[in-house]
């Protein structure tokens, strides 16, 4: 995978010669990341289980001598400029403001940037749910750390990237995105409190099963669209149950008993918000003992579950995403199948036996144009490493 890592590198290698007239000095890759389980858990305070994929953004970057930072798009072929002490939201070039809001986020902190060219480009997909923007961030914030020799934890790493996408860009995710990007390993899930930020790897190979991704080509606008007020709803329903239940800080204090009892005092809207809140982060500690004893069959079971909750309760699925995952359930090899990320569009998570892929691949391809007239796409994934420093290009 490092050499395959390597060869995205140096494809991007003449562009940033082309572009700046000299030569990278730093190269870093940060992968895209899939959820298996634990959907609108994490700014909840909840818990997830994430894991880093083959998808990456690739980032080159070389120190100036004057203050301009310089960033230049492989994938829409534009550059921004800017310094470090006048950072601005770009509302002509969206793309850069991931960058940017990092880059603001380190100054704010305390930390000296310079002038640096860097590069920006990778195979992960825009709007699929698999998390491009938080990999820019973290390869953002990898690139200056090692461009400047910033002291920074992996921790600062993961919080400043997050802050970036919140208070810069503007989208209320959690801090899940980030954290996978960055402290995954090969062939292991990470299990993140997002409250306490700890973390454990969750054994999780991909040798007789895929990470089945299935683009449904239909974008996600997360920015002042649904997302924010599926957060406000959350929190609201952790307000009014904290009337009943005492020391409820957000949803995650909130154990199924206690929400059965106390669900009826809840608007029914968000009553269903937070009933599938609590109920996914008890979906998450089933998947981790299941993987634990090698039992991939109740984790795929547990996807199956998480995706109608997804559809029913959280309503933040499409009829695109429910296709796709009514395809998975019709086809034999097929282990658990859910919506991806956000929600609305882009791409639903499954889990394939090996012999099962052909045919499921086969069987999307056939009914999803039918039945939509959108040509999907088909991503064929397993557990890789977090963000790092490209060695020996």
């Amino acid at each position: 995978m490092e050499l395959d890592i390597k060869e995205k590198a140096l494809s991007l290698k003449s562009t940033f010669q082309d572009v700046f007239q000299r030569e990278p000095q730093i190269f870093i890759s940060a992968p895209g990341r899939v959820n298996l389980i634990g959907e609108h858990t994490d700014y909840n305070e909840g818990f997830v289980l994430p894991a880093a994929v083959n998808m990456h953004i690739i980032m080159l970057s070389a120190l100036r001598e004057d203050k301009k930072i310089n960033l230049y798009s492989h994938k829409f072929k534009k550059l921004v400029s800017f310094t470090s002490d006048n950072i601005t939201y770009n509302k002509e070039d969206m793309w850069s403001n991931y960058e940017m809001g990092v880059a603001k986020m380190l100054v704010e902190k305390g930390y000296k940037l310079d002038g640096a060219d860097i590069l920006i480009g990778g195979d992960v997909p825009i709007n699929a749910g698999l998390s491009s923007s938080a990999a820019v961030e973290v390869a953002t914030t990898l690139t200056f750390k090692e461009l400047f020799s910033l002291d920074i934890s992996d921790i600062e790493i993961i919080k400043l990237s997050q802050r970036a996408e919140n208070e810069f860009v503007g989208v209320g995710c959690g801090i899940m995105d980030q954290f996978a990007s960055r402290l995954s390993k090969k062939n292991y899930a990470i299990f993140i409190d997002c409250r306490s930020l700890e973390y454990e790897y969750i054994p999780f190979k991909t040798e007789d099963i895929k990470i089945f991704l299935a683009n449904t080509n239909v974008e996600r606008a997360l920015i002042g669209s649904e997302f924010n007020k599926r957060r406000s709803e959350s929190a609201e329903g952790a307000k009014l149950l904290s009337r009943y239940i005492p020391d409820v800080k957000s949803l995650r204090d909130i154990s199924l008993e206690e929400f059965d009892k106390y669900k009826e005092h809840l608007p029914k809207v968000i009553a269903k918000r937070c009933e599938h809140v609590v109920n996914e982060n008890h979906r998450v500690i089933e998947s981790i003992e299941g993987l634990k004893n090698n039992d991939i069959l109740k984790l795929g079971g547990l996807m199956w579950k998480s995706h109608d909750s997804l559809r029913e309760l959280y309503e933040v699925s499409s009829r695109e995403l429910d296709l796709m995952v009514d395809i998975a359930r019709k086809t034999e090899g097929v282990l658990g199948s859910r919506l991806l990320g956000g929600g609305f569009g882009g791409c639903t998570i499954s889990l394939v036996k090996n012999e099962s892929i052909e045919k499921f691949k086969e069987n999307i391809m056939l009914e999803y144009p039918k039945k939509t007239g959108i040509k999907p796409e088909i991503y064929i994934c397993s557990a890789e490493e977090g963000a790092h420093r490209i060695e020996g290009v």
